[in-house]
């Protein structure tokens, strides 16, 4: 049995123990480092973390121990969406729970634990006596209204994604949310930002000079972990999430994507199909309409086998309502195409002979400006496109939406933006 002393030293030099104990078996001593910081460090603090680097568990830790050491202060965390912060309160609140910190707070203070609040939008312990009427934990999304909040520290965790990554309106976005919050701090208080960096206009560059640790210095992934990583991505995308960095493409042909239109806008479009067999591609699904001189554009991408997407391209060409299906037959002399149209879809194989280079930026690049993606859409699927240059690793988005533009560009080359029912 450890004395009131034991574990007030414990939480003091040690706090990634009560990890080990609640199941987070792989922190490290860096955890270790971190969780002090967040705990006793006075002024505002960014650490920049690589992907799978167990930010926010260690976060979650955080708002746990503090919620103990210090109940009278309040917390309010960010995330980007309030989604996902509902991870993250949950696992705040199954910590608080746990028989470890149960003993903790009976030792240290005498009482039993309990969670006078715990939701997925505030906890609250019985240890506070303090009279602000704010619970002590409040998880919020960065674009929830802020009016009349306050809290001693303000956590965010993840508030850059991909999104910021390919659009310029999303990167403000977040940064004007981000500004508000200054608002949200009280007099005394702090910031507390974690999360990845995705371009070098994000958020992050308004913050506090970051900490960083990259997939090579954190000792958490091994050489041959990075190297599968690097084989399944691009390399601008495995720079900025594993390495911390941005690399600079004067080849990029695709800019700032225009994104987040009604999926409804892309309703009863041709859609495409470009199968991956073997190896890191991925197979690409493509759903394309034009429509009032716009291109409404759906895409989802799946790193496997196309035989294992049966069942979710079928169910995206009926939930589209897409007259018909263009699939090349090149690579398996049309056994996809016959399995799908045994599946009840309308398919049309073809023999694909074009460069895809050449394909791509001669029909894709022609209406990009005219492009508008559709809600649903994988953000991995836009950025495949967004990070395609001649030399890329990685183009079954951009090939798949190329086919299926060179099949509306007839139409398109002369003005004409009416559905097409093929």
């Amino acid at each position: 049995m450890a004395s009131k002393q034991q574990i007030l030293e414990m939480l003091r030099d040690e706090p990634v123990k009560i990890g080990h104990f609640v199941g987070f078996k792989d922190l490290t001593e860096i955890h270790n480092d971190w969780l002090k910081s967040f705990l006793y460090q006075n002024d505002d603090q960014t650490l920049q973390g690589h992907r799978g680097s167990y930010k926010t568990t260690t976060l979650s830790l955080f708002l746990a121990i503090h919620a103990i050491e210090k109940p009278n202060e309040n917390v309010i965390f960010f995330r980007k969406t309030d989604t996902d912060v509902q991870e993250v309160m949950r696992q705040t609140g199954n910590i608080l729970m746990s028989g470890c910190m149960r003993y903790i707070v009976s030792t240290i203070y005498g009482v039993d634990l309990k969670l006078v609040k715990n939701s997925t939008a505030e906890i609250q312990t019985n240890l506070t006596t303090a009279l602000k009427g704010a619970s002590q934990i409040v998880g919020l999304g960065i674009n929830t209204s802020i009016t009349g909040k306050h809290a001693d520290i303000v956590v965010t965790d993840d508030i850059v994604n991909l999104k910021d990554r390919i659009s310029t309106a999303e990167r403000e976005r977040t940064k004007i949310a981000y500004q508000e919050l200054q608002n949200v701090k009280n007099r005394g208080g702090r910031f507390i930002n974690t999360g990845t960096p995705w371009h070098k206009d994000d958020c992050f560059a308004i913050m506090s000079e970051p900490v960083k640790y990259d997939c090579y210095s954190s000792g958490l992934m091994s050489e041959e972990q990075i190297e599968q990583l690097k084989d399944s991505m691009t390399p601008s995308l495995f720079a900025a999430n594993y390495e911390l960095k941005h690399i600079a493409s004067e080849d990029v042909i695709f800019c700032e994507p225009i994104m987040d239109a009604d999926a409804n806008m892309a309703h009863y479009g041709l859609a495409h199909t470009d199968s991956a067999f073997y190896g890191s591609d991925s197979t690409a699904f493509t759903v394309m309409k034009p429509y009032n001189g716009k291109v409404y554009v759906f895409g989802k991408l799946w790193r496997k086998h196309v035989e294992d997407c049966y069942n979710d391209i079928y169910m995206y060409y009926n939930k589209f309502k897409c007259s018909k299906m263009y699939m090349e037959k090149n690579a398996d002399k049309g056994f996809v195409a016959r399995d799908m149209r045994n599946l009840g879809m309308k398919i049309v194989p073809y023999d694909e002979s074009m460069n895809k280079y050449i394909k791509i930026v001669t029909f894709l690049k022609k209406i990009w400006s005219n492009v508008i993606f559709v809600e649903g859409t994988d953000l991995e699927y836009i950025e495949q496109i967004t990070d395609y240059t001649e030399h890329a690793e990685h183009d079954d988005a951009p090939d798949s939406a190329a086919s299926l533009t060179r099949v509306i560009y007839p139409k398109m080359q002369s003005g004409d933006y009416t559905p097409i029912f093929m």
